[in-house]
């Protein structure tokens, strides 16, 4: 009996032993898997809000670029000649031609085309201006000669573009005579190698603040402008037009990195940003406080804890108290602990006893359903848009990566990709507000869904869609998009607002082995049919 006693001591003691290991692994393993991976998702998200804000800005700001450069190569072919008559006709023919380009831009507050006095003292150019949204109307043009040109911390939307000799981007200023803040694009325009004078054109600042105050993250995240020297541009917190150029603030030098994230703490308040260069030279910047994107993760890390702990306690017990009942059920318990803690879920437990070990059993699997169903959800999360519920843009890649990883094994892979664009968003954010064009973009989606049912739907912009046919949805391609076209026509015509209506282009590619080298060439020929398809659909509004 002292044998037996001792024997079952020390089966017991191994027994719990093997269990408190485990058990502890597991749950340190699943500990760090959910803070890694609730960190990776808000990362993820920083930058998703990040690339959505810079792609709009520089979409935006490209829109102006591109429109001061075609007046200006416009200007550049009108001149004939420097004489005062020649001059004074060209910059006439020029009023027209700017006035149409600027009407198209949005956000405009001035446009100017202005001779350099040094040109001529006649001919002063012109300076059109729209402060109160009626139209634009002309103003009386600065006078040039009483500055010095060559100083460029005066009159910089001039002296500048004259210095430097190319097109530029210039932080935000008061305009002349205005008292508005603006920031403007500027271009020198030249004739035969000579400087002649500038064309630019001026946005108001509040529009441009009004896209950066659209970006939010949880409850206290939001986006501000700033340059690569920490300068604020725009802050939603703090009125950066109040500040004259020499006492403009600066962010937290701690959040002045070349780091795509950064740690910083801002008024007691640690935080982590995202950074993304715009085409003008600003930042976008993201920050959200550090306690909000780690505030899920713990939770779930003291569940998990708690689950282990409990875990313990109870296979503890019963060991202690049924060693030669649980040896063998025990042993597959150890084995099922082992695939836990090496990450697979999906384990088999055949003790099914009404006494200790089995609840035991039992409550070890609820354990790893558990686990499995928090690191699912902490994977939903990650790969499913949080305002339409299809997939996201992170699910997008991962999921053309393993058709890619397919396409490599099997070059007879079938399959399309269509794009989809959702037009008119802008105009209905602007017209009736952001709630409605999210109703506009919930709309578009489900018809896209409901059309394409058989097949997976990505969110892989604010207003672009992604979808991947194959099997039957391949088969039936061309039929699928004429439903879709007939009924993005009936919702429309049946629609009593212009958010309830559907305008989405769309452009489908089918991959071929003999032109297509990889899926991300699938992806760029759908791409550029869709574009096509919005191009006709405008030529044929």
């Amino acid at each position: 009996m002292v044998h037996m006693r001792s024997l079952r001591t020390k089966m017991t003691l191994l027994t719990v032993c093997i269990i408190v290991v485990t058990v502890v692994s597991m749950a340190l393993h699943s500990v760090y898997f959910i803070r890694d991976s609730e960190r990776q998702e808000s990362n993820q998200l920083l930058l998703l809000l990040c690339e959505t804000g810079e792609r709009n800005l520089d979409y935006y700001f490209n829109s102006v670029q591109k429109s001061v450069g075609k007046v200006a190569a416009i200007a550049e072919s009108d001149l004939d000649g420097l004489d005062d008559q020649k001059l004074a006709q060209h910059v006439d023919r020029m009023r027209k031609s700017f006035d149409e380009m600027a009407s198209k831009t949005n956000g405009v507050l001035t446009y100017y085309y202005r001779i350099d006095p040094e040109i001529s003292n006649k001919v002063k150019g012109f300076w059109y201006t729209d402060l109160n949204g009626e139209g634009f109307v002309e103003h009386e043009v600065t006078d040039i000669t009483k500055y010095d040109t060559s100083d460029t911390s005066k009159l910089v939307w001039f002296t500048v573009p004259k210095y430097e000799g190319k097109a530029v981007w210039l932080p935000p200023y008061i305009t002349d005579n205005l008292g508005a803040h603006v920031i403007s694009y500027n271009v020198p325009i030249y004739w035969r190698g000579q400087f002649v004078g500038v064309v630019g054109i001026e946005i108001d600042y509040s529009t441009m603040a009004e896209q950066v105050e659209s970006i939010r993250l949880y409850n206290n995240g939001y986006a501000f402008l700033s340059d690569e020297d920490g300068n604020l541009f725009f802050h939603p917190r703090i009125d950066v037009s109040q500040y004259s150029e020499d006492q403009i603030p600066k962010v937290p030098e701690s959040a002045i990195d070349k780091s795509t994230f950064i740690k910083y703490n801002y008024e007691g308040v640690d935080k982590i940003a995202a950074w993304l260069p715009l085409s003008n030279g600003m930042r976008l910047n993201v920050t959200v406080p550090v306690s909000e994107t780690e505030g899920d993760w713990q939770k779930l890390v003291w569940q998990t804890m708690a689950f282990a702990i409990v875990v313990l306690l109870i296979a503890s017990t019963f060991t202690m108290l049924y060693t030669k009942r649980i040896t063998r059920p025990l042993e597959e318990l150890t084995d099922a602990a082992d695939q836990v803690d090496r990450g697979n879920y999906d384990i088999e437990l055949t003790y099914s006893g009404d006494d200790e070990v089995g609840r035991l059993t039992s409550t070890f699997k609820r354990l790893a359903g558990h686990m499995k169903d928090h690191i699912s959800d902490l994977n939903k999360r990650a790969y499913v848009d949080s305002m339409t519920h299809v997939r996201n843009k992170g699910a997008y890649s991962t999921y053309t990566e393993g058709l890619q990883q397919s396409l490599e094994s099997n070059n007879d892979l079938a399959f399309a990709v269509g794009m989809f664009d959702c037009d008119n968003l802008k105009m209905i954010n602007d017209k009736y507000g952001h709630e409605k064009g999210d109703e506009y973009l919930m709309l578009a989606c489900r018809l896209i869904c409901r059309i394409f049912q058989h097949s997976p739907v990505f969110r892989i912009g604010g207003d672009e869609f992604a979808v991947v046919l194959q099997n039957d949805d391949l088969q039936n391609k061309d039929e699928l998009l004429q439903k879709f076209k007939d009924a993005m026509v009936q919702i429309s015509d049946d629609a009593q607002n212009e958010w309830e209506q559907v305008h989405v282009a769309v452009g489908i590619a089918v991959y071929d082995a003999k032109i297509d080298q990889s899926v991300n060439d699938v992806l760029l020929r759908a791409d550029q049919l869709m574009y096509e398809n919005k191009r006709a659909r405008k030529r044929g509004r």
